[in-house]
């Protein structure tokens, strides 16, 4: 049986979680590796990030620099990355449901993310504010937050 992104064999060293289905791997410059699973992507050091709390995953000459949602930055330098960038990609854009821009006010509005979740029916959204906008604002949290359930109902999540 050949593999959609390689090989599923880890080096004995390598641990993932319990029922995550490794997808491919790649050994990171300086020692560990890289593990893309299912559910997650493991980098070295035993960093695990769920697919859902991943916000971008770029590549580039350096390797793979990897932002979440709660705002942590994460760089891996990778020699030899094979499969891993088409993995990485497939996974955060499959956990992406909805993705929606609405302005707010005139000097600008909020991106809600909905974003699915292993283990959950229900998505988790994000509320990314554009610059200058303080989220805290009640008036603008209102505002965002009547918008954000115009778009549940017209997306249906």
């Amino acid at each position: 049986m050949r593999f959609p992104f390689g090989s599923r064999r880890l080096p004995a060293d390598v641990t993932t979680d319990p029922g995550d289905r490794v997808l491919t791997h790649g050994a990171a410059a300086g020692g560990g590796h890289v593990v893309v699973t299912d559910k997650a992507l493991y980098l070295p050091g035993g960093v695990r990030l769920p697919w859902h709390t991943i916000d971008r995953a770029a590549w580039d000459e350096d390797g793979l620099r990897i932002s979440t949602t709660s705002g942590d930055h994460h760089s891996v330098s990778l020699p030899e990355p094979g499969r891993l960038p088409e993995a990485v990609r497939e996974r955060v854009t499959a956990a992406i449901l909805v993705s929606r821009y609405v302005p707010l006010t005139d000097r600008g509005g909020v991106r809600f993310i909905a974003r699915r979740t292993p283990d959950s029916d229900e998505p988790v959204w994000d509320l990314l504010f554009d610059p200058g906008l303080d989220p805290a604002d009640p008036g603008l949290r209102a505002l965002a937050e009547q918008s954000l359930e115009e778009v549940r109902r017209s997306m249906g999540v």
